[in-house]
Protein backbone atom coordinates (compact mmCIF):
# COMPACT_ATOMS: atom_id res chain seq x y z
CA UNK A 1 0.00 0.00 0.00
CA UNK A 2 1.14 3.47 -0.97
CA UNK A 3 1.28 6.36 1.26
CA UNK A 4 -0.97 8.31 0.13
CA UNK A 5 -3.68 5.44 -0.34
CA UNK A 6 -2.73 4.70 3.49
CA UNK A 7 -2.65 8.66 4.48
CA UNK A 8 -6.44 9.14 2.64
CA UNK A 9 -7.87 5.65 4.33
CA UNK A 10 -6.93 7.59 7.49
CA UNK A 11 -8.16 10.57 6.57
CA UNK A 12 -11.55 9.34 6.07
CA UNK A 13 -11.28 7.44 9.46
CA UNK A 14 -10.26 10.79 11.08
CA UNK A 15 -13.46 12.30 9.69
CA UNK A 16 -15.65 9.53 11.43
CA UNK A 17 -13.68 10.30 14.93
CA UNK A 18 -14.80 13.96 14.56
CA UNK A 19 -18.15 13.14 13.60
CA UNK A 20 -18.66 11.02 16.77
CA UNK A 21 -16.95 13.57 18.83
CA UNK A 22 -18.77 16.62 17.89
CA UNK A 23 -22.15 14.97 17.90
CA UNK A 24 -21.65 13.55 21.33
CA UNK A 25 -20.96 16.85 22.42
CA UNK A 26 -23.72 18.65 20.84
CA UNK A 27 -26.49 15.75 22.44
CA UNK A 28 -25.03 14.91 25.71
CA UNK A 29 -23.94 18.74 26.97
CA UNK A 30 -28.09 19.41 27.01
CA UNK A 31 -29.08 15.90 28.12
CA UNK A 32 -26.67 16.00 31.13
CA UNK A 33 -28.25 19.65 32.23
CA UNK A 34 -31.90 18.27 31.58
CA UNK A 35 -30.32 14.81 34.11
CA UNK A 36 -29.39 17.23 36.37
CA UNK A 37 -32.42 18.84 36.95
CA UNK A 38 -34.19 15.80 37.57
CA UNK A 39 -31.28 14.69 39.80
CA UNK A 40 -32.10 17.64 41.75
CA UNK A 41 -35.30 17.50 41.73
CA UNK A 42 -37.37 17.59 44.40
CA UNK A 43 -39.60 14.70 43.60
CA UNK A 44 -38.23 11.89 45.30
CA UNK A 45 -39.28 9.09 42.38
CA UNK A 46 -37.55 11.38 40.18
CA UNK A 47 -34.30 12.13 41.54
CA UNK A 48 -34.18 8.36 42.55
CA UNK A 49 -34.43 7.59 39.01
CA UNK A 50 -32.18 10.22 37.66
CA UNK A 51 -29.72 8.97 40.34
CA UNK A 52 -29.99 5.16 39.35
CA UNK A 53 -29.50 6.34 35.51
CA UNK A 54 -26.12 8.20 36.25
CA UNK A 55 -24.82 5.30 38.71
CA UNK A 56 -25.84 2.72 35.91
CA UNK A 57 -23.77 4.86 33.26
CA UNK A 58 -20.72 5.76 35.27
CA UNK A 59 -20.46 2.26 36.92
CA UNK A 60 -20.28 0.20 33.98
CA UNK A 61 -18.14 -0.07 31.04
CA UNK A 62 -18.87 2.42 27.77
CA UNK A 63 -17.53 -1.06 26.34
CA UNK A 64 -20.54 -2.62 27.57
CA UNK A 65 -22.80 0.01 26.94
CA UNK A 66 -21.89 0.13 23.17
CA UNK A 67 -22.85 -3.59 22.91
CA UNK A 68 -26.16 -3.22 25.19
CA UNK A 69 -27.56 -0.05 22.72
CA UNK A 70 -26.64 -1.95 18.95
CA UNK A 71 -27.73 -5.24 20.49
CA UNK A 72 -31.17 -4.46 22.48
CA UNK A 73 -33.14 -3.45 19.42
CA UNK A 74 -33.08 -7.39 18.56
CA UNK A 75 -33.38 -9.37 22.28
CA UNK A 76 -35.51 -6.30 23.38
CA UNK A 77 -38.19 -6.04 20.94
CA UNK A 78 -37.54 -8.62 17.98
CA UNK A 79 -36.09 -5.73 15.72
CA UNK A 80 -33.63 -6.52 12.56
CA UNK A 81 -30.46 -5.09 13.17
CA UNK A 82 -28.73 -3.50 9.92
CA UNK A 83 -25.27 -1.68 8.92
CA UNK A 84 -26.52 1.26 8.83
CA UNK A 85 -27.29 1.09 12.76
CA UNK A 86 -24.06 1.02 13.78
CA UNK A 87 -23.45 4.21 13.79
CA UNK A 88 -26.11 5.74 15.30
CA UNK A 89 -25.88 2.97 17.63
CA UNK A 90 -22.51 4.54 18.72
CA UNK A 91 -23.69 7.78 18.76
CA UNK A 92 -26.64 6.76 20.81
CA UNK A 93 -24.21 5.08 23.86
CA UNK A 94 -21.98 7.95 23.93
CA UNK A 95 -24.43 10.59 24.21
CA UNK A 96 -26.03 7.97 27.03
CA UNK A 97 -22.67 7.79 28.65
CA UNK A 98 -21.45 11.55 28.29
CA UNK A 99 -24.86 13.04 29.88
CA UNK A 100 -24.66 11.20 33.26
CA UNK A 101 -21.20 12.50 33.63
CA UNK A 102 -21.98 15.68 32.71
CA UNK A 103 -24.82 15.94 34.65
CA UNK A 104 -23.28 15.49 37.95
CA UNK A 105 -20.61 18.11 36.93
CA UNK A 106 -23.58 20.15 35.94
CA UNK A 107 -25.04 19.36 39.65
CA UNK A 108 -21.81 20.17 41.29
CA UNK A 109 -22.31 23.37 39.79
CA UNK A 110 -25.51 25.05 40.64
CA UNK A 111 -25.33 23.41 44.31
CA UNK A 112 -22.38 25.28 44.51
CA UNK A 113 -23.87 28.75 44.20
CA UNK A 114 -24.79 30.83 47.11
CA UNK A 115 -28.65 31.15 47.97
CA UNK A 116 -28.50 34.77 48.49
CA UNK A 117 -28.00 34.84 44.40
CA UNK A 118 -31.43 33.18 44.57
CA UNK A 119 -33.01 35.63 47.13
CA UNK A 120 -31.65 38.62 45.47
CA UNK A 121 -33.33 37.85 42.19
CA UNK A 122 -36.59 36.94 43.66
CA UNK A 123 -36.19 40.30 45.65
CA UNK A 124 -35.62 41.68 41.89
CA UNK A 125 -38.96 40.72 40.67
CA UNK A 126 -36.89 37.68 38.33
CA UNK A 127 -38.85 34.24 38.24
CA UNK A 128 -37.26 30.80 38.26
CA UNK A 129 -36.65 30.35 34.99
CA UNK A 130 -34.96 33.97 34.33
CA UNK A 131 -32.84 33.46 37.73
CA UNK A 132 -31.41 30.32 36.53
CA UNK A 133 -30.71 31.03 32.74
CA UNK A 134 -29.69 34.44 33.33
CA UNK A 135 -28.02 34.61 36.72
CA UNK A 136 -27.13 31.46 37.52
CA UNK A 137 -26.38 29.49 34.30
CA UNK A 138 -23.55 31.93 33.51
CA UNK A 139 -21.88 31.27 36.35
CA UNK A 140 -22.03 27.61 36.84
CA UNK A 141 -20.89 27.25 32.90
CA UNK A 142 -17.98 29.75 34.14
CA UNK A 143 -17.46 27.53 36.92
CA UNK A 144 -17.78 23.92 35.55
CA UNK A 145 -15.48 24.62 32.62
CA UNK A 146 -12.44 22.88 33.86
CA UNK A 147 -14.36 19.39 34.63
CA UNK A 148 -15.54 19.43 31.29
CA UNK A 149 -12.79 20.03 29.10
CA UNK A 150 -11.71 16.77 31.15
CA UNK A 151 -14.47 14.84 29.90
CA UNK A 152 -14.37 16.35 26.19
CA UNK A 153 -10.45 15.39 26.44
CA UNK A 154 -11.41 11.95 27.55
CA UNK A 155 -14.14 12.04 25.01
CA UNK A 156 -11.29 12.23 22.36
CA UNK A 157 -9.91 9.37 22.91
CA UNK A 158 -13.02 6.96 23.53
CA UNK A 159 -14.60 7.50 20.44
CA UNK A 160 -11.85 5.00 19.50
CA UNK A 161 -13.78 2.41 21.16
CA UNK A 162 -16.32 2.61 18.16
CA UNK A 163 -14.14 -0.56 17.10
CA UNK A 164 -16.80 -2.64 19.03
CA UNK A 165 -19.05 -2.33 17.06
CA UNK A 166 -17.25 -2.43 13.86
CA UNK A 167 -17.46 1.17 13.13
CA UNK A 168 -14.55 2.05 10.54
CA UNK A 169 -13.05 5.03 13.05
CA UNK A 170 -9.62 6.37 12.47
CA UNK A 171 -8.10 4.14 15.45
CA UNK A 172 -9.44 1.14 13.75
CA UNK A 173 -8.67 1.62 10.08
CA UNK A 174 -4.95 2.57 11.54
CA UNK A 175 -5.10 -1.03 13.56
CA UNK A 176 -6.50 -2.73 9.97
CA UNK A 177 -3.58 -1.26 7.97
CA UNK A 178 -0.85 -1.65 10.76
CA UNK A 179 -1.70 -5.11 10.58
CA UNK A 180 -1.83 -5.31 6.69
CA UNK A 181 1.08 -4.12 6.18
CA UNK A 182 2.61 -5.31 9.92
CA UNK A 183 4.18 -1.91 10.11
CA UNK A 184 3.43 0.45 13.34
CA UNK A 185 3.34 3.39 11.84
CA UNK A 186 -0.12 3.95 11.17
CA UNK A 187 -0.84 3.46 14.94
CA UNK A 188 1.96 6.18 15.38
CA UNK A 189 0.06 8.82 12.79
CA UNK A 190 -3.29 7.87 14.87
CA UNK A 191 -1.35 8.81 18.19
CA UNK A 192 -0.46 11.83 16.94
CA UNK A 193 -4.24 12.79 15.49
CA UNK A 194 -5.58 12.29 18.85
CA UNK A 195 -2.73 14.39 20.74
CA UNK A 196 -3.00 17.33 17.93
CA UNK A 197 -7.29 16.66 18.26
CA UNK A 198 -5.99 17.02 21.71
CA UNK A 199 -4.47 20.04 21.76
CA UNK A 200 -7.23 21.87 20.09
CA UNK A 201 -9.75 21.08 22.22
CA UNK A 202 -7.87 22.07 25.07
CA UNK A 203 -6.90 25.50 23.19
CA UNK A 204 -10.21 26.53 22.64
CA UNK A 205 -11.69 25.45 26.18
CA UNK A 206 -8.65 27.78 27.39
CA UNK A 207 -9.83 30.43 24.92
CA UNK A 208 -13.53 30.16 26.89
CA UNK A 209 -12.05 30.19 29.54
CA UNK A 210 -10.46 33.30 29.32
CA UNK A 211 -13.13 35.29 27.93
CA UNK A 212 -15.54 34.14 31.11
CA UNK A 213 -12.94 35.44 33.60
CA UNK A 214 -14.64 38.09 35.44
CA UNK A 215 -11.66 39.12 37.32
CA UNK A 216 -8.55 39.73 34.44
Amino acid sequence: MSVATMFLQLVEGMGITVEIFFLTLLFSLPAGLALSFGRMSKKGWLRGISKFYISVMRGTPLMLQLIVVYFAPYYVFGLRISSGYRFLAVIIAFVLNYAAYFAEIYRSGIESMPVGQYEAAKVLGYSKTQTFFKIILPQVIKRVLPPVTNETITLVKDTSLAFVLAEAEMFTIAKQIAAKETSIMPLMVAGLFYYVFNLAVAGGMEYLEKKLNYYR
